[in-house]
């Protein structure tokens, strides 16, 4: 199980940081230990951070987790993907999310219908774009969304000499869980995601799919962000599942993520956590978070013990996991709970 850390603060609760800090964290992460690092779209595009990360690090893997596809078309996602695998050597990994309907529509000022069909379609549109640059086959690609009929020599990038990157869907349902098994590389665990879950509805799904297209799961990457509460002091450890718990309450108001819960009974949460968003109590969503469902959607504790915890939970489960805290963690303390990942 390779272990990553994002850049940016989507993951580390400080927020969206200046993009001037990112070569400072470039280096944080690789004194930590990381594996890789991922960008997240909040505030900032989530391409341009990776451009310094392959820059600064000639070894950490690089991705995007998520890039908003239904903010952008097929062609400039395709574009900016191939530089980044070329600029990186080969170490980019292209993440996609489909966003919310609100989002995209009021936000983004982009049509929305049928997230899991467009996705599939997205998806298979950045291919038939690579295998045109890479592999010298006409583009021709028509769909019920996308057409992608023309590209001139001048348009035409060279053939990447290290192919086309492997592209993770995000998922939690199991229409967009079965396009991810059907046409990306992998899948992007959303961080409300239980062992359970992941266990009895992902797995399957993802595995069905699998063995219909003569794939085995070990051509298939699952990237987890799992909730993580530690602390060194018996303060630090109650401030970090205090702010774990508020962030598992949010999660647990939308509706799109109710089948988690009701996967283990807790429907009548989900709908208080929804009343309680509506009207706009988001301090009291917390409270209603207890000890069982902490420690369900969290591994909590010191950061020895989380370590532990994580590989018990996830070893042989996930492909990839990034420790997932929304609150400020020092960097002593992230250091400790990835050796401990990374013994054997």
């Amino acid at each position: 199980m390779l272990i990553d850390g994002d850049i940016g603060g989507a993951m580390d609760g400080t927020g969206v940081a200046e993009f001037a800090g990112i070569s400072e964290q470039v280096a944080a992460a690789q004194a930590v230990g990381y594996d890789g690092l991922w960008t997240s779209e909040l505030g900032r595009d989530p391409f341009l951070p990776l451009l310094l990360a392959a820059e600064r690090s000639s070894t950490l893997h690089i991705g995007t987790a998520i890039a908003v596809a239904f903010a952008r078309n097929p062609m400039t996602v395709a574009t900016v993907a191939n530089d980044l695998q070329s600029y990186s050597e080969g170490r980019f990994t292209l993440g996609l999310g489909s966003q919310i309907k609100p989002h995209i529509e009021r936000r983004f000022s982009m049509p929305w219908s049928a997230p899991a069909s467009r996705m599939r379609e997205f998806v298979l549109a950045l291919r038939a774009i690579w295998a045109c640059w890479n592999e010298d086959v006409p583009l021709d690609f028509r769909g019920d969304f996308y057409q992608h009929t023309l590209m001139t020599p001048v348009f035409r990038p060279a053939p990447n000499p290290h192919g086309a990157p492997p592209v993770l869907i995000a998922a939690v349902g199991p229409q967009m869980t079965s396009v991810a098994a059907e046409v990306g590389d992998g899948m992007l665990v959303h961080a409300f995601t239980t062992r359970r879950y992941l266990r009895e509805v992902t797995l399957p799904r993802v595995q069905s799919v699998l063995e219909k297209r003569g794939r085995g799961r070990d051509q298939f990457t699952l990237s987890y962000p799992g909730l993580l509460a530690t602390g060194r002091t018996e303060e630090e450890l109650a401030s970090a599942v205090a702010a774990v718990r508020k962030r598992i309450a949010f999660y647990g108001a939308t509706p799109a993520y109710s089948g988690v819960l009701e996967l283990h009974g807790w429907g009548e949460l989900h709908a208080e956590l929804k009343r309680l968003s509506k009207e706009g109590r988001w301090d009291a969503m917390g409270g209603l978070v207890d000890d069982a469902v902490l420690h369900e959607f969290a591994v909590v504790g010191p950061p020895g013990d989380c370590a532990r915890e994580i590989r018990r939970r996830f070893d042989g489960l996930v492909d990839r996991f990034t420790p997932y805290t929304p609150y400020t963690l020092d960097e002593a303390t992230r250091k400790a709970v990835v050796a401990g990942l990374h013994e054997d």
